[in-house]
Order: structure tokens, then C-alpha cells, then sequence
């Protein structure tokens, strides 16, 4: 019995040894680090999926709270739960993309949780010379053979003020997507056109709903070309995929009828661009009263400065 419980520490003593040897992956409770390839992954093509971020003790504990947005125990007002497919009156039972936005802001306990704490460490390694903060947060569940809960073919950018608006010139966003569920093919994983941020172009969006007051959806066109060169980005549960602000990306309809997929989206930004999107009332918030036209306006008067 003695001999068996030295073995025994002699062993938890040689794993702890290997891990706090490790170069990359996660190698202590809040520090994960990435490979040189998948840092390159990310900037070359503008989407990576990096495995195994949270220990499934970790995404229970999240799902338990994720849950609780779902059922609607945790309240959160008016446009921000609402269903991203479809305009902002849809019903709750016809709901096919359920989202909530800004959960910790509406359930304060969520913040500063493990997922934003790793997710912040990778944002450094992805940009080291920049103060990469938290700028927004999301819960996103496409719900059990709901082939219609399509997220429309999009680029970030296309959804938020300018750099031109912000007087940023550098607004580089790594969007992290936490897979509650596997993600994958058959329950609409996030998809993309890779390299398609290398331009630094934001394309022309049109709203799904008929104007972004009745619904929040953008979608932006792709030429067939474009389409038969898109890339599935599958997850398994407790991975992450991580998208540039540029790149074109979505997900298909949920073809399963027992697999929800359910996502928890998190967003950094350098602290300076979030602090000029807060200047100008931008919280990414659905109920946030956003002048589009404002936005223009600023432009054109830049333009003509």
C-alpha cells in the first residue's frame, strides 16, 4: 500500500514536470500558447481553429450559465436576445438562431471567467505590440434541425463604425468562437473564404431583413469562384476557431436533429479603438440607438477636411 501511494506521487510529480516543460498548448490554468503555425494560419488566411483551449470541467461550468441564457432565467432586454436569422419580431419559439449579446454585462458573475482569460492570452501572442482588450462578448445556439439558422455570409467590419469613423488606422480584431458543442459540418460550423481579409477591404453589405431596423443580419455577395473556395472550420467541444475583422465567413443551416451548436463568441480589439467606439456610443449592444448616416456624415466631413 505504501509502495503503491510513492508510485503514485512519483507519477503526478513526472506529469506536472512535463507540463511545466511544455512550449506550446495550454500549459498552466490561464496561458495558452500558440504554435508558430497557428499564429501564421491566422494571419495568412484569416482563420484558425486551435484544439483542447478549455477542459471540459471548464465548458460544463460555462454551459450551466450558457443554459440559463437559453431558458431565459437570466433576462436580457429587448434587441440584444433576439434571433439572428431572422427580423427582430420573430417569436421566441420560432427562433432558429437564439443570441444574446453582452452576457456579462447582464450576468456581471460571468465576467473575467476562464475562456476570456485564455482567449486574452491569445490575443497577445496574436498581436504583440498592441494593448489588445475585451471589446464585446455573445452567445450564439443554432437549435436541433433548424436548416433555415443560416449566418449569412458576412465580414465584422461590415456590422460596426469605420476606422474612418473611429480615427483608427489600426483596428486588427481577433473574434474567438468557444465550441459548447462539436461543431461541425452538419450543425452549421463557421465557414470562411480564406485570405479574403488580405485586402483590407470592407465589401458592400445589405441587410437580410430588409433594413438593419428590422432585423440585425448583413450578408455580403460572393462570386461562384468565391463560393466553391470556401472552407469549413470544424471544432470539437472546448476548441476554439479565432477570425480576423476582414474576413469573409458564416455557417450553413443545423441539419441535426439531436445537435444543437451552441457558441460563445468573445472579441478583442486594441484599447483604443474600443475607447473611440464607446466615444461615439457604440457598445455593440442591439438596443444601442445607432445613426448609420451619422457614421457617413462623419466620414464625408473628414473627406472634405
Amino acid at each position: 500500500m505504501k509502495g503503491s501511494l510513492i508510485l503514485g506521487l512519483l507519477l503526478q510529480n513526472l506529469v506536472e514536470s512535463c507540463d511545466a516543460t511544455k512550449k506550446f498548448g495550454r500549459i498552466s490554468s490561464t496561458e495558452y500558447i500558440l504554435t508558430p503555425k497557428q499564429i501564421e494560419d491566422f494571419h495568412e488566411n484569416g482563420c484558425c481553429t486551435i484544439p483542447d483551449v478549455l477542459t471540459e470541467e471548464e465548458v460544463h461550468e460555462i454551459e450551466v450559465v450558457f443554459d440559463r441564457f437559453l431558458n431565459r432565467e437570466i433576462r436580457v432586454p429587448g434587441k440584444d436576445f433576439c434571433d439572428m436569422s431572422k427580423p427582430f419580431d420573430t417569436a421566441f419559439e420560432d427562433y432558429s438562431i437564439v443570441n444574446c449579446m453582452l452576457p456579462t454585462k447582464y450576468y456581471p458573475s460571468l465576467e473575467n471567467n476562464i475562456y476570456e482569460k485564455l482567449a486574452a492570452c491569445i490575443a497577445r501572442q496574436l498581436y504583440p505590440t498592441l494593448d489588445m482588450t475585451k471589446d464585446y462578448d455573445q452567445l450564439l445556439n443554432k437549435r436541433k434541425g433548424k436548416t433555415d439558422a443560416c449566418f449569412a455570409l458576412h465580414q465584422d467590419l461590415g456590422y460596426w463604425p469605420s476606422p474612418q469613423v473611429l480615427g483608427e488606422d489600426v483596428t486588427n480584431t481577433c473574434t474567438f468562437s468557444l465550441a459548447v458543442d462539436d461543431s461541425l459540418e452538419e450543425n452549421g460550423c463557421l465557414q470562411y473564404l480564406p485570405k479574403s481579409q488580405k485586402s483590407k477591404i470592407v465589401r458592400s453589405h445589405e441587410p437580410v431583413s430588409g433594413s438593419r431596423d428590422e432585423g440585425h443580419a448583413l450578408s455580403v455577395k460572393l462570386t461562384e469562384e468565391e463560393r466553391q473556395s470556401l472552407k469549413l472550420a470544424p471544432a470539437s467541444r472546448g476548441s476554439v476557431t479565432i477570425h480576423d475583422e476582414y474576413v469573409i465567413h458564416g455557417s450553413s443551416g443545423n441539419r441535426s436533429k439531436d445537435k444543437e451548436r451552441r457558441t460563445y463568441v468573445v472579441a478583442f480589439r486594441p484599447k483604443v479603438v474600443v475607447d473611440a467606439e464607446r466615444k461615439i456610443g457604440f457598445t455593440h449592444s442591439h438596443n444601442d440607438v445607432v445613426n448609420w448616416d451619422t457614421f457617413n456624415d462623419i466620414i464625408k466631413k473628414q473627406q472634405e477636411e
